[in-house]
């Protein structure tokens, strides 16, 4: 068993939306120092304020004192291309959209900035991480590590191995998990690996429960929260995912594993008219 072990001292990561936010906060919290890539300044000055946001709110719960969320903040720096990631980074994740060639073609410019010792990891929740993988020239320094929404609070991480994936790289992500006061689960390269394939074919019977009238959300999310004790039900947590992620993830599913991912009717027709959930203020749920 891979005991708990000091988190990365320079940690990068590619992104600065919810979860990449998510994910630098909890490494800064942890100790590193953290460089977060975006677009351009003002997507970096927002990141920046996103990550510094969720510091203040972890220290308002008790989950850290005041100087010690302003002292992780202050060790959250940004800049606007994956060239300027440190050189001396331990770890760097890209936390972009579901794209395979957006984050193949990230990654291999992110391992040209950092030494070659440097674990890369995608954030990605269902797509194939060897496909990734084969745009690396050091493909033994890669795997998934796909983090769950929101991460600072999340307990979870889904560790995604593929073929050429050192077993020196896996144990330093498994004590980095840990690290992070996370608890992590290895999984082999499979379409959507075990927690998206298991949670979208829940999300999906419960959209086609309610596109057949059988019930409204509410009494399906209540049915699995007080029948099965789950924390959140299932259409309210698509409404926190994204539908327009859900529907990714069920396309390629259905591609890949065949009809019973097929994505309902009604969660096309929600995406088609802008209700991706909590994002946009309305999805299975208002969120206004």
């Amino acid at each position: 068993m891979t005991s708990a072990a000091a988190p990365p001292a320079v940690v990068g990561v590619i992104g600065g939306g919810r979860m990449g936010a998510g994910i630098a906060q909890s490494f800064a919290a942890a100790g590193s120092s953290v460089a977060v890539v975006e677009r351009d300044a003002a997507a970096a000055i927002a990141a920046h304020d996103r990550i510094a946001a969720g510091l203040r709110q972890v220290a308002e719960r008790g989950g850290l004192d005041e100087t010690a969320a302003r002292d992780a903040a202050a060790r959250v720096t940004t800049v606007t291309s994956v060239a300027e990631l440190p050189g001396d980074a331990g770890l760097v994740v890209e936390a972009v959209p579901e794209d395979v060639a957006l984050k193949a073609g990230l990654l291999a410019a992110a391992e040209q900035a950092v030494g070659a010792e440097c674990v890369l990891a995608s954030n990605t929740s269902s797509l194939p991480v060897t496909e990734i993988a084969a745009a690396l020239k050091r493909p033994a320094r890669f795997l998934g590590m796909h983090f769950f929404n929101p991460v600072p609070v999340s307990a979870l991480v889904e560790l995604v191995t593929a073929p050429d994936t050192s077993e020196e790289t896996l144990r330093s992500a498994i004590g980095w998990t840990r690290a992070l006061g996370k608890q992590e689960i290895v999984v082999k390269d499979s379409p959507g690996f075990a927690s998206s394939r298991l949670g979208l074919a829940l999300g999906l019977e419960a959209i086609r429960m309610v596109e057949e009238g059988v019930a409204d959300p509410e009494a399906v999310d209540t049915a699995m929260r007080l029948g099965y004790r789950h924390p959140m039900g299932p259409l309210r947590l698509t409404d926190v995912v994204g539908l327009d992620v859900r529907l990714a993830i069920a396309e390629h599913l259905h591609t890949t594993l065949g009809e019973r991912f097929a994505p309902p009717r009604l969660l096309r027709e929600k995406v088609s008219r802008g209700e991706l959930g909590r994002k946009t203020g309305q999805g299975f749920y208002s969120w206004r």
